[in-house]
């Protein structure tokens, strides 16, 4: 749940939620947490006002990174929890992540639709003054122990981290240096306006980190977003890791031994680096909440989407950006090769970033069947769990609807740019195409 606050987002709107959320998990104890957004303490003290006047138990961890809330609800044993945060959004939305006891996010086809209906049949009275029945907790100390206690570095790593001046201000130098890293942080005073960047780690806002990285003979840099569930890694050179090639270098070089879950839009040669470490490769539809059901149904050690979210089994399968730095600063006190060096070691296609064409939301199916229809004529194999992958002769293509915005979204992957240019122009000209007849056929 996200909007813009208050014209989307309000206090009202918190409130409704709050109760709403309450009837869904029938009350009990419900931990609450809140990223460091100028809106999120009014936003909190709503949702929890509404939890506890539909009979909820209140319990406020504070500013705390999304990862630690997850692992609090299911480590302490709460019926439910709720972090307020937008994520990576700029500074003025705000929003909402709602978990149930074992941690399963509510979402579309998962529970979102009760509670869009329960929301709509509240009627608010007056709020009470049910604040004051808020207890206070602290899960930050026990989420350092737990991490301590899951990695060892055989020696010192330096680290440069960009923080996004994000939720993990609060507990992500204080972690770091604990396992045994070196730290220096960038944007690293929790501070809702994002003074550094908006919270999003990409190649434009870490040139800062990414200059340091290189300039400074730093082993690892990372860049983690505002809520703290994504790490985007940057090697020694500060170059930065797709998700899917971090997970496999991460399977390249530690002792991972099982089911690795990966999105459909990864390059090959992840699937081709877990089956040469003798792993079973196991594909999910992208999204946060199909990653996390994939990697729990299959009992997968570890998975990753290309966007930079890592899964890991020993976390009950969430994803945790600053567990994702940890692992790394591990990897790298046991490799006796440096990063970029293990990075230039792994065979590389060539890939494009994700492309998008606006597609009406009442279109996109029609559109997506077209595109199927001709595409299934002209592939090897294909994969049509969330759009299609076409694997072609030289790479693949994937065409996919976007499960939030009123588009469709293609990629694709080759072994030279030329190929990669005429999968590309071949995808943009058969979406156009496909719609252009469907807009024909309904102005008739």
């Amino acid at each position: 749940i996200r909007g813009i606050y208050p014209e989307e987002l309000n206090e009202e709107i918190a409130y409704r939620i709050g109760h709403a959320y309450s009837q869904l998990t029938g009350g009990g104890r419900i931990l609450l947490g809140r990223d460091v957004r100028l809106s999120s303490p009014a936003l909190a003290k709503s949702i929890a006002k509404g939890l506890i006047d539909a009979g909820a138990e209140v319990y406020d961890s504070g500013i705390v990174p999304t990862p630690v809330l997850y692992l609090g609800v299911v480590e302490n044993r709460f019926d439910g929890g709720i972090q307020v945060t937008a994520s990576h959004n700029p500074p003025e939305w705000n929003g909402f992540k709602l978990v149930l006891a074992d941690g399963e996010t509510i979402s579309f086809g998962s529970g979102m639709e009760k509670l869009k209906e329960l929301v709509m049949r509240i009627k608010v009275k007056k709020q009470s003054n049910s604040i004051d029945y808020i207890k206070k907790i602290d899960i930050i100390s026990p989420y350092i122990d737990k991490i301590k206690r899951l990695v060892s570095l055989k020696r010192r790593v330096r680290v440069a981290v960009d923080f996004s001046n994000g939720a993990s201000c609060i507990v992500g130098k204080t972690l770091l240096k604990e396992i045994g890293c070196e730290v220096i942080s960038i944007n690293d005073n929790p501070d809702g306006t994002f003074p550094g960047h908006v919270p999003e780690p990409n190649v434009e806002t870490l040139k800062d980190l990414s200059r340091l990285v290189s300039e400074n003979n730093f082993e690892l840099g990372a860049g983690i977003d505002g809520d703290g569930d994504r790490a985007v890694i940057l090697d020694d050179r500060g170059r930065i890791l797709d998700g899917d090639i971090a997970l496999a270098i991460l399977v390249l070089k530690s002792e991972i031994k099982g089911r690795v879950v990966f999105d459909i839009g990864s390059s090959s040669l992840v699937e081709k680096i877990i089956l040469e470490r003798g792993c079973e490769p196991v594909i999910s539809r992208v999204g946060r909440a199909y990653m996390l059901k994939r990697v729990r149904e299959v009992n997968a050690v570890i998975g990753a989407e290309k966007s930079n979210h890592i899964y890991f089994s020993e976390l009950y399968g969430f994803d945790d950006g600053l567990y994702a730095v940890a692992k790394f600063a591990e990897l790298l006190s046991r490799s006796e090769e440096p990063l970029s060096k293990i990075l230039d070691s792994i065979p590389r296609y060539y890939s494009s970033p994700i492309l998008t064409i606006d597609v009406p939301e009442s279109f996109k199916a029609k559109v997506m069947e077209g595109v199927s229809q001709t595409m299934k004529k002209m592939a090897e194999r294909i994969i049509n769990i969330d759009g299609i992958k076409a694997y072609l002769s030289d790479g693949w293509l994937l065409i996919r609807p976007s499960n939030t915005m009123p588009q469709i979204k293609y990629s694709a992957e080759a072994k030279d740019s030329l190929t990669l240019k005429r999968y590309l122009d071949l995808a943009e000209s058969l979406i156009r195409q496909v719609l252009n007849d469907i807009l024909k056929e309904e102005a008739k």
